[in-house]
């Protein structure tokens, strides 16, 4: 049986700030790579078949601590990337609602199908990302593999997986800096065993500031 470890990347400025970062690259802050050895201490011991990460610093870096410990190298696939926000990269959510109402309760109301100025919709995402995962269960028929990816993305994923509508990504599934969330793929399909779970945070990084 695959087992497949979905893994947001630790705290950046950016999401502590609550501010949207796609295609921005920041670095991880001192608690996202706190975050990151807090992972690779609790599931250092975990057997890894592969580690897949976005071609973002801030999940390779995350990924960095666990790959060391599981002498794996890391395989970055840039369409596990974020869901790119276009003109609103690098903007609050909150000023972004206050400043473009209208704009911002056209694409909240339905992310799914309506991308950010110049950004994506959640189709594009889940159409460039579950091909990866269609070839990572053909390429791991069984044990555990990891991706490091961002919040919209792995809620997309999620999504798709449990065969939700990808409208409600927003809306249903949790996602903060540093959770995991974990899929065994059993003979009747994916089974959703673990969800934004952040148990293996020190309770001081749980209870941060941010997104």
């Amino acid at each position: 049986m695959l087992s497949l470890f979905l893994l947001r990347h630790g705290q950046t400025e950016q999401s502590r700030a609550n501010r949207f970062c796609g295609t921005l690259d920041p670095p991880l802050t001192e608690a996202g790579r706190t975050m990151a050895e807090a992972f690779a201490d609790a599931y250092g011991d975990t057997p890894w078949q592969a580690i897949y990460t976005s071609n973002r610093r801030r999940a390779i870096t995350t990924a960095a601590p666990i790959a060391a410990r599981a002498r794996q190298t890391i395989v970055e696939e840039p369409a596990l990337g974020e869901i790119a926000y276009g003109e609103w990269e690098g903007e609050s959510l909150d000023e972004i609602a206050v400043r473009f109402p209208e704009a911002f309760n056209h694409w909240a109301e339905d992310p799914a199908n309506r991308g950010t100025p110049g950004g994506e919709t959640a189709f594009q995402v889940a159409a460039r990302a579950i091909p990866i995962i269609e070839r990572i269960r053909q390429h791991h028929r069984d044990g555990n593999v990891l991706i490091v990816s961002h919040k919209a993305t792995v809620r997309i994923i999620t999504c798709a997986l449990l065969q939700l509508d990808v409208r409600l990504y927003r809306d249903r599934i949790g996602q903060p800096v540093a959770a995991l969330t974990v899929f065994d793929f059993k003979e009747r399909g994916p089974m959703l065993r673990m969800l934004g779970d952040r148990s293996h945070l020190p309770k001081e990084l749980r209870d941060l500031e941010g997104t």
